[in-house]
């Protein structure tokens, strides 16, 4: 299947995949509807929502360039000793843009 990309079929490749994220996210929330969140659920979701964190970050802290290895080592860092999510991304981009205008 080929879809021209130099006119509407880009907008119909957009549509397509905005629709197809709102069907899984709605369906995930509709089949979680009849799960009893027990304590060993409430672990599993917990467990799982780290681990996609761990597999979006372990490839890029692998084949990164400099930029993007700064911006995960000072993101854990002021993790660790400030406990505050939105420093501590805010230090990743800061780190990942002074890094690649500077390195």
């Amino acid at each position: 299947m080929n879809i021209e990309t130099s006119s509407i079929g880009v907008l119909v490749i957009v549509l397509t995949m905005a629709l197809v994220t709102l069907a899984t996210r709605w369906g995930g929330v509709y089949v979680m509807s009849f799960v009893p969140i027990s304590f060993r659920v409430k672990q599993f979701i917990h467990a799982m929502s780290g681990s996609v964190l761990v597999a979006i970050i372990a490839p890029m802290a692998v084949e990164g360039d400099h930029g993007a290895r700064l911006a995960l080592a000072s993101t854990a860092v002021v993790m660790l000793l400030i406990r505050r999510p939105l420093l501590a991304i805010a230090s990743g981009i800061l780190a990942a843009g002074l890094s690649r205008a500077f390195w």
